[in-house]
């Protein structure tokens, strides 16, 4: 099991099934050249050949042009990219062949074609079927992983949800007995109550709008910094741009709770929590950053852990998300690039 992943992580099996198919290419047609080496050469720059296009045809035009639905582009470039690779093919054989006629753009042309173009487009063709069919399944698999995760992640909900009516009233009634005079306690409660509101009602959805969840990112903060037994500075700053788009909710919220869970407790240095949000260029960029102790293995809060976190990026946002851990030994930074 091991090995198998090591020669997927690797592209290994392409090796293979490369030198599969130059094996099999050189056995069947070996007898046709008076050489072995003559036709070894033969064999190894059409394989060669082939697979370029073969390459270039699956990761680059596929995702670059058929993908994004630009297909007369992809059709003009996939005619191209065959064109010009069996003239060039022609032009090597020619000369590994001391073939003049392969080497002039004289001659017969509907048997160059038949015998070069051809099979190329067809062979290259094939090679997209499998791409396509590869693409697919782990499209189905995305999809399915998806699906699971979203129905697991309901029922947990659902199980951990108490009657809100219930709870809004006794937050009411606590938030009464309050004295008048205890402001602060009356804030942290009413944001409090704003939080919680917030993750039962509106973050059950698929999206919600930006400055919705920068307002519940800001309550969480003002919470935290009311812990009057920290001894830290807190900075959190927004760019006017960060509007009017929408992201998954509580999507940021888990960084920031762990800066604040694992922030260092120096007396002789500064302690600190920096978030920065900001928009360039059609991207979301999203930054924390947190002093921490040195001994420390920052893990994202409530068992959640940053491989959690990544893996519902890579399900919600596959391909439009760049996300960069930084763990030093004394800083721990977070950079989420998402595109939007």
């Amino acid at each position: 099991m091991h090995n198998a992943s090591f020669f997927i992580r690797y592209k290994l099996h392409h090796l293979l099934i490369w030198l599969l198919i130059f094996g099999t290419w050189f056995f069947l047609r070996y007898e046709d050249f008076s050489l072995p080496a003559t036709a070894f050469k033969i064999t190894l720059v059409k394989v060669v050949d082939l697979a370029l296009m073969v390459y270039l045809t699956n990761y680059l035009l596929i995702p670059k042009l058929l993908y994004k639905k630009k297909y007369i582009l992809f059709a003009l470039a996939f005619i191209v990219l065959i064109t010009t690779s069996s003239l060039v093919k022609m032009n090597v054989l020619g000369r590994i062949m001391n073939n003049p006629n392969l080497l002039s753009f004289s001659g017969n042309w509907k048997a160059r074609i038949y015998d070069n173009v051809i099979p190329h487009f067809f062979l290259v063709l094939a090679g997209v079927a499998f791409k396509l069919m590869f693409d697919f399944i782990e499209m189905q698999k995305k999809m399915a992983e998806m699906a699971k995760e979203k129905a697991e992640a309901e029922l947990s909900f659902l199980k951990s949800q108490i009657n809100p009516h219930f709870l809004f009233n006794s937050l009411n009634a606590v938030y009464f007995l309050i004295d008048k005079e205890n402001k602060e306690a009356r804030e942290a409660l009413h944001r409090f109550s704003e939080m919680l509101r917030y993750q039962l009602y509106e973050a059950g959805g698929n999206k919600i709008p930006i400055e919705k969840e920068i307002d519940f990112l800001k309550d969480y903060v003002h919470l935290q910094k009311l812990r009057k037994d920290e001894n830290y500075k807190v900075e959190f700053n927004t760019s006017a741009e960060v509007k009017g788009f929408s992201i998954e909710p509580l999507l940021l919220l888990s960084f920031v709770e762990n800066a604040f869970k694992h922030i260092s407790h120096k007396q002789d240095a500064e302690n600190f929590v920096n978030i920065h949000l900001h928009r360039s260029n059609g991207q979301m960029l999203f930054d924390v950053t947190n002093s921490k102790e040195e001994q420390l293995n920052a893990e994202m809060p409530g068992g959640i852990g940053l491989k959690n976190v990544q893996r519902r990026l890579e399900l919600l946002y596959p391909g439009k998300y760049e996300l960069q851990i930084e763990n030093k030994p004394e800083i721990f930074k977070v950079h989420l690039k998402l595109k939007l």
